[in-house]
């Protein structure tokens, strides 16, 4: 979909790999530049799976000769993509009016958390801190319980890597037809908060409140995840009233008067104690297999290996290659071929070919 796309990702970590790597799923050229190597991140691969379908090539951009082949990268560029502190690159040289004059009609994505103009803009953080100042961490968990969101999804991927990508195509779009480019300043701050409109929209018609474990979606013994004998988990989030009650049907709950009162909020803590007990008897795949198929709104709460192997699958959403496990490119595209994992590049793998290709311009 983004073919003739040429993207230039400035290595770094967590949400800018992830949107360079999204908009290359999607069909774009991205050419990462690498640092020349000193070692991995700790906890980080050599050639991570973020950097598939992407070319690589090493520069220095300390070094002055390595920064005029950057900006001559970017002169053949539509986007580029940096998730620095605010200043770093227009230290080096390579800020966005330096790019520009080069490249009028680039545009320039900025990743950051706390985003380029704010109290926090040159402070360090992570994923956790953004989306805590943000509003976004506040409802996570369970009444009483401490915030814990799932890693990196709702700051880093959702409310940063996300925005990014909306951001670098809305630019691309009207660069094409303005020939201007634009700065596009994604702050995991910004994005994890706009994405709790959903929830203040319900809370505008007051159903969602600052109190946690007293709303529609954070209290009812109906929304929540329940342990199962075994020590596997299950997920029921049966809302409106015909899923509600075909949940019940299915744990012979339908004639119990306390479980009629699906709104009841003065119940909820002792009916979530209940479906706890009855969870508990049971091993996950039990339940699995109770309601599998059904519109009651329960499924087994499974590990990326246990997605890999279940019939669901069939859609091939995970693949494992070459002993990476990965997900496909989302979302798919009518007439789409079947898709295979493209090559994760060696650090500096296509330097030679890059800048033979710059020579020739």
């Amino acid at each position: 979909m983004l073919q003739g796309i040429r993207i230039l990702e400035v290595e770094g970590l967590g949400p800018g790999p992830f949107a360079a790597m999204t908009l290359a799923d999607l069909g774009a050229e991205v050419i990462c530049v690498h640092r020349p190597y000193t070692g991995h991140t700790p906890g980080m691969p050599e050639n991570s799976l973020l950097d598939r379908g992407k070319r690589s090539i090493t520069l220095d951009l300390k070094d002055p000769a390595d920064a005029e082949t950057f900006l001559k990268l970017a002169g053949t560029a539509h986007g580029l993509i940096e998730g620095f502190r605010p200043g770093v690159m227009e230290r080096l040289g390579l800020g966005p009016e330096h790019c520009h004059a080069v490249n009028p009609g680039l545009v320039y994505g900025r990743m950051t958390g706390w985003g380029q103009d704010s109290p926090l803009a040159r402070a360090a953080g992570h994923d956790l801190n953004y989306i805590s100042l943000s509003g976004a961490l506040w409802y996570a968990s369970n009444p009483g319980d401490a915030p814990l969101t799932p890693a990196t999804l709702v700051g880093d991927i959702g409310g940063g890597a996300m925005y990014l990508v909306a951001g670098m195509l809305a630019g691309i779009l009207n660069a094409r037809s303005t020939g201007k480019g634009c700065v596009v300043d994604a702050a995991i701050y910004d994005g994890s908060a706009h994405m709790m409109n959903l929830l203040m929209s319900i809370r505008q018609a007051g159903n969602f409140g600052v109190v946690r474990g007293a709303n529609l979606l954070d209290g009812p013994h109906w929304s929540r995840t329940y342990a199962c004998s075994d020590g596997g988990f299950v997920s029921v989030q049966c809302l409106e009233p015909k899923f509600y009650a075909l949940f019940l049907e299915k744990l012979g709950l339908a004639e119990d008067p306390g479980f009629q009162q699906q709104f009841n909020k003065a119940l909820w803590p002792a009916l979530t104690g209940r479906l706890a007990g009855i969870f508990a008897s049971q091993p996950r795949d039990h339940w699995a297999v109770l309601f599998d198929g059904s519109d009651a709104c329960v499924a087994p709460v499974l590990n990326p290996e246990e997605a890999l192997a279940h019939p669901m699958n069939s859609r091939r959403t995970w693949v494992e290659d070459a002993g990476v496990l990965q997900a496909a490119p989302a979302p798919r595209f009518s007439d789409q071929s079947a898709w295979i994992p493209p090559e994760i590049p060696r650090r500096g793998q296509h330097t030679k070919e890059i800048l033979a290709e710059l020579a020739q311009k």
